[in-house]
């Protein structure tokens, strides 16, 4: 186990020992400063409730969050290949199943400071400038502002979760980091577009789709479309999750990856 810890904490060390990866953390921090600021008014936000502001700032920073881990999961291991590094860590006495895990465990610890950083700044940032006494808009009168915001955080991170395990895949079979990139990308910036387009209540097998099951926002307020569930969406997000990393798997432990 402390063999695989070690793996675990060289690939973080290859992660944060690149200035990209502290400039991707620095815009974070500072987007996740200024836009409550910006929406306050100048500082000040007497119209704009704390929560509703630290809402609105997570949500348009996850955006940013999401390539930031997008990027560091697609070149985890088609940078491997690019560098020529990865026959350095298949002569070590490690099994091509740990070195994975390690790589994807790494990626995971990333997405999972950044998304806190981004959370942690929205708070106090809106804490800052915009109004504690405000009753937020977005949030249903049934549930408490906090409870609703940490929801909708959870929900962001599993969209979050599923894009990054795309990107960790195509990186994995294809080498490329350009490819896995522009591909988790696409699907980021138009499952929206695909989830309108296969709209379960039209097409009933839809709702198997990838697309149709990532929003998990869409169960906010109650059901989703055409008797889809939450349950449902997150077995089906599990079942592709499972076969994204099944196939990652299977290929690089099969493929001859030292040539």
């Amino acid at each position: 186990m402390s063999n695989f810890f070690m793996l675990v904490h060289n690939e973080n060390t290859k992660i944060y020992r690149r200035m990209r990866t502290w400039v991707m953390i620095g815009i974070l921090i500072f987007m996740s400063i200024i836009i409550p600021y910006l929406f306050s008014g100048n500082g000040r936000g007497e119209t704009i409730s704390f929560w509703e502001g630290a809402m609105i700032t997570v949500s348009f920073v996850s955006f940013l969050n999401t390539i930031f881990a997008v990027v560091i999961a697609a070149e985890s291991v088609a940078g491997e290949f690019s560098w020529g590094t990865i026959k350095l860590l298949l002569i070590r006495p490690w099994t091509r199943s740990k070195i994975l895990f390690s790589k994807y465990i790494s990626v995971l610890l990333f997405s999972i400071l950044s998304t806190l950083v981004m959370i942690l700044l929205a708070l106090g940032a809106s804490y800052v400038f915009m109004s504690s006494s405000v009753q937020p808009e977005l949030a249903p009168t049934d549930i408490s502002p906090a409870s609703y915001a940490l929801v909708s955080w959870v929900y962001e991170y599993v969209d979050l979760f599923i894009t990054i395990a795309i990107a960790f895949m195509v990186s994995t079979v294809f080498r490329s980091g350009a490819l896995a990139i522009g591909l988790s990308l696409f699907m980021l910036f138009t499952q929206g577009i695909f989830a309108v387009i296969f709209n379960p209540e039209r097409y009933a097998w839809a709702k198997y789709i990838l697309f149709t099951n990532m929003d998990l926002g869409q169960y906010m307020y109650g059901g989703g479309t055409g008797g889809m569930s939450l349950g449902f969406s997150l077995i089906v997000l599990a079942v592709y999750y499972v076969l994204f990393m099944g196939i990652a798997w299977y290929v690089f432990n099969k493929r001859d990856v030292a040539a």
